[in-house]
């Protein structure tokens, strides 16, 4: 179990106040479970990772339980940036570095079938998300520029990455309606979109194709066995196979996990609709920051903007505070304008930042640690770990082969360790 000071948001409780929340329409309930169930397939989890689980295992006839604390989308599914970051969360050159060639190639291809997954289950499940094409990526440090031209060119060349196109400073301005930055790149298949209604969209779709939902119902413990027996509040479901989807907040049900995978607090805020739209092609955006500024507008011309870092597990006393001081370095005509709505939430981050994807046990399938990438690859690593019980384990074993070592300093020392590096790379930020 985590120490009670370093525990990541927990409880039973309806969606926190968000903008997505306000904006998602009627929200769906399902019931708790109360007594026993028998199911093929227990999922921990009731966001991207374990819906779209239960939607492709549903699809395939299996009878699939899906167990959420809170409710759908409670978490990190509904309430991040909703910015899709095509490719992985490390460069090519990095991960060939340490992978090799052959698996960098693999996992480069894996990541532009995560994002044709997504795009295919939007459509096909017509879900309703308010989704926008394009990413641009500002870089904030005039030091930098050539050299970001230069990666560009050479991940084009040598990986295949893009297409990418550079944008100067005077173009970057233009576009972001800003000229905090000395030049960017605009990324075609990157995107945004309402995160909160993807989530309930594929929730829709699983319970389409017969899965069962219980929401209100934590996952207390598993006795694991064939077949395994997961205690709930209120009931049990025993099951032959279990999927641990629960990311930052699985709280203590699986040592291994918890070793791997950081729960960690991003803040953001919406301002109130406003009479111009300082990015007019409605592209996401984000910048070089290691802790990375990320914003977009909505569709109802809201600016939506997330980032700063605190060192310590608890959200700050007033977040729209907080975020308000990032969002005025990018954008100081909107330091006054009305801010309407500010939460935080808990997504899990790795040590590499690779997503962290393992069958610890014979009968136990594990996704995790997206690391910020989640939007995108969550549903899709849902799905392979449908398949890879299914049988076809081809894509899931990419996945799995990635290095993924503990945080150092086990559960209790890993988070200072971590405020260590964050605040020297916030440091660097700066500078």
């Amino acid at each position: 179990m985590y120490p009670t000071a370093f525990m990541p948001e927990l409880g039973r409780a309806p969606h926190p106040p968000s903008y997505y929340a306000e904006t998602a329409g009627a929200l769906p309930s399902h019931p708790a479970l109360k007594g026993a169930r028998r199911a093929d397939v227990c999922i921990i989890g009731g966001g991207y990772t374990g819906l779209s689980a239960a939607r492709s295992l549903a699809k395939a006839g299996y009878d699939v339980v899906v167990l959420e604390a809170n409710k759908v989308g409670w978490g990190a599914s509904g309430r991040n940036g909703g910015q899709i970051h095509p490719g992985q969360r490390r460069d090519p050159d990095w991960m060939a570095a340490r992978l090799g060639e052959p698996a960098t190639r693999r996992l480069l291809a894996l990541a532009d079938e995560a994002w044709r997954f997504q795009r295919d289950l939007i459509a096909d499940e017509r879900i309703d998300c308010d989704l926008a094409e394009g990413l641009i990526h500002g870089i904030h440090k005039k030091s930098w520029v050539e050299e970001e031209r230069r990666t560009l060119d050479h991940q084009a060349k040598a990986w295949g990455v893009g297409p990418i196109a550079f944008l100067d400073k005077a173009e970057t301005a233009a576009r972001l309606g800003t000229d905090a930055y000395f030049g960017g790149t605009l990324d075609p298949k990157g995107g945004h979109l309402h995160p909160l209604k993807f989530a309930l969209g594929i929730a829709r779709a699983a319970v389409a194709a017969g899965a069962t939902i219980h929401e209100d119902t934590r996952a207390l413990s598993i006795r694991h066995g064939s077949p395994a027996v997961i205690t709930t509040p209120d009931g049990e479901v025993t099951a032959d196979t279990v999927v641990l989807a629960g990311n930052g907040y699985l709280g203590g049900l699986d040592p291994d996990t918890d070793a791997r995978v950081m729960p960690l607090n991003n803040f953001i805020l919406t301002t109130a609709p406003l009479d111009h739209v300082p990015i007019p092609g409605n592209e996401a955006a984000s910048d070089t920051r290691f802790v990375v500024y990320y914003w977009r507008m909505t569709a109802d011309r809201r600016m939506l903007f997330g980032g700063g870092e605190t060192f310590t597990p608890r959200f700050p006393a007033d977040i729209a505070g907080f975020v308000r001081r990032h969002l005025a370095r990018v954008y100081p005509d909107l330091a006054s304008v009305p801010i309407d709505h500010a939460w935080g939430g808990t997504l899990g981050i790795t040590v590499n930042r690779l997503p962290f994807v393992r069958r610890p046990k014979p009968n136990v399938w594990v996704a995790a640690g997206y690391s910020g990438q989640g939007v995108m690859l969550a549903p899709f690593a849902g799905h392979i770990l449908a398949e890879a019980i299914r049988g076809q384990t081809e894509r899931f074993d990419a996945f799995a082969d990635l290095p993924c070592p503990p945080f150092p300093g086990g559960t209790w020392l890993r988070w200072p360790t971590l405020v260590a590096a964050m605040s020297w790379f916030a440091l660097r930020d700066r500078l």
